[in-house]
């Protein structure tokens, strides 16, 4: 009896660190960084993209856990947070806060290996997601542009982790992800709208899910596939695109456009969660395009 209980408990420890980490969304984070790195580098080392998968995997986690240590209380008031380690008295403040500090010392540490740039820009995306953009989301709907910012820099951060530079590539790189939150984001808000209310959290622009809304994202998703095709140009250094990677990468920047429409159109829950997993559907494929053009061509 006694053995199925600790089995259980070890279970629910693993599942809760998990949780307070999201490791999940760490997981998509790192896969960001590599396809940056995997772009940037002249010569592949796989000791570099160990060191980046490890170190951002750390940042993420910290910032998750940070976030979650702050906003406990109004996790404990929404459907969806309800149930996460500290509102449901799982995990102490004490021990999400180690988790979190632990994280940051090993996540910049190990980014700092790689090369000081790759740290300094790892520092700067946990304190914009912890110190500012997370106190904003219940003051204004502007927490999601301050949001996109730290959102942004994982895709560039591979770039400099490769080239140690900062320049027009890790740039362009930066303003894809960047604008790309945007319609990902707000589809998330729109049908969490009810939820989000419960714990003061305002995320829409208008402050509802309304067509004002709505073609904001439209909006955003243009400029997101207009910045992704940009490479095809040739004026982004380095960072290159083959007219079939830009024809694919457009095709499914339509996709995307095809259901922010649809929002405008009809303005559903439904909806709106297609047009998030489309969204995700959008930058994971630019990622392995842009890779895969790459290398292929």
């Amino acid at each position: 009896m006694s053995s199925t209980k600790s089995s259980v408990s070890t279970a629910s420890v693993v599942t809760d660190f998990k949780e307070i980490t999201k490791m999940g969304l760490s997981i998509s984070v790192v896969f960001s960084s590599i396809a940056g790195y995997l772009l940037g580098a002249e010569t592949i080392s796989f000791t570099t993209l160990f060191l980046l998968a490890l170190g951002g995997y750390f940042m993420v986690g910290a910032s998750n856990a940070y976030n979650q240590i702050i906003e406990r209380d109004l996790d404990a008031l929404m459907d969806r947070t309800k149930n996460r380690p500290i509102p449901a008295g799982r995990m102490t403040v004490n021990t999400a806060f180690i988790i979190a500090t632990t994280f940051t010392i090993l996540g910049i540490i190990t980014l700092y290996v790689i090369n000081p740039k790759t740290a300094m820009w790892g520092a700067i995306s946990i304190f914009l997601y912890t110190s500012v953009y997370t106190p904003l989301k219940t003051k204004t709907s502007l927490s999601v542009f301050v949001g996109a910012l730290p959102g942004a820099i994982p895709f560039m951060l591979g770039w400099v982790a490769a080239r140690n530079g900062f320049g027009i590539e890790p740039g362009t790189l930066f303003a894809i992800q960047f604008f790309w939150q945007f319609p990902h984001f707000w589809s998330i808000g729109w049908f969490l709208f009810e939820d989000y209310k419960k714990g003061g959290f305002f995320m829409l622009p208008t402050g509802k899910p309304d067509k004002g809304t709505a073609v904001q994202i439209i909006m955003y998703s243009v400029w997101t596939i207009i910045a992704s095709i940009i490479p095809v140009f040739g004026f982004t250094g380095d960072l290159k695109l083959s007219i079939i990677g830009a024809v694919l990468v457009f095709v499914l920047g339509m996709v995307m456009l095809f259901y922010a429409f649809k929002l405008f159109k009809v303005r559903t829950v439904k909806v709106a969660k297609q047009l998030m997993l489309s969204s995700v559907f959008y930058i994971t494929m630019l990622q392995i395009i842009y890779v895969a053009d790459k290398f292929l061509r």
